[in-house]
């Protein structure tokens, strides 16, 4: 079920105010880096490089900035992605169960109040994310807030209370892995993001990371 459809499902602007409302110190940045990378050749996609530099660089470089602790939910070549000198965690759940799972191992591991999540893919998620995701949780008093362009959410780009843990555990010992009918459990609030729809932009295919050396990304801060 699309998030935008179920009745828990606020919207907010995203646009509006995007002043600070929970301080960077209470959330966690998990990067998601589980998967297999099956669209990429069964390649590691978090290590493949984008510009001189793997994907997961690029994430941590606009992620990091946002956030107070981060850390990276990796299934394989774990020595690779701790080079980059955060904690790696691996899923609980075995089987390389999904998005689902990586964010549950990440908030096991952590004790702040918030977390919020980007997948390892994306090198271009905007420099405001947090900002404007945290804004909109704090004001509709929400479980979770989800980033959306247009009529599309983008369930990996969430940030969460973390007391929602038990829950969560709940659905995965239940054999739930699908994010979008775990979050049309909770009270979310999804962000408008219209004005930097290009920054969600993710890397499945060798095609895909051609095309991004070869095009300028959104807005590159760093």
């Amino acid at each position: 079920m699309p998030l935008g459809l179920v009745p828990t499902a606020a919207r907010a602007s995203g646009a509006d105010d995007v002043s600070m409302t929970i301080a960077r110190a209470d959330i966690t940045g998990i990067v998601l880096a589980g998967g297999q990378g099956r669209r990429m050749g069964g390649v590691d996609k978090g290590l493949v490089d984008l510009d001189g530099r793997p994907l997961v660089a690029h994430v941590i470089a606009r992620l990091a900035p946002q956030v107070g602790p981060l850390l990276i939910n990796a299934n394989q070549n774990r020595d690779g992605y701790a080079a980059f000198g955060f904690p790696v965690v691996a899923d609980a759940v075995g089987g390389f169960a999904g998005p689902l799972a990586g964010l549950h191992a990440g908030m096991t591991r952590t004790s702040t109040p918030y977390v919020v999540s980007a997948p390892c893919d994306s090198p271009f998620l905007p420099a405001d994310l947090v900002a404007r995701l945290g804004s909109a949780l704090a004001a509709r008093d929400a479980q979770l807030a989800v980033a959306r362009t247009f009529d599309q959410p983008h369930p990996v780009f969430s940030l969460l209370r973390r007391d929602v843990l038990p829950h969560l555990a709940a659905f995965l010992e239940g054999g739930g892995r699908k994010i979008d009918l775990w979050y049309a459990t909770l009270s979310v609030v999804e962000v408008g993001f219209d004005d930097e729809a290009a920054a969600f932009r993710n890397i499945n295919t060798r095609d895909e990371l051609a095309a991004s050396a070869e095009s300028s990304s959104p807005e590159r801060g760093y």
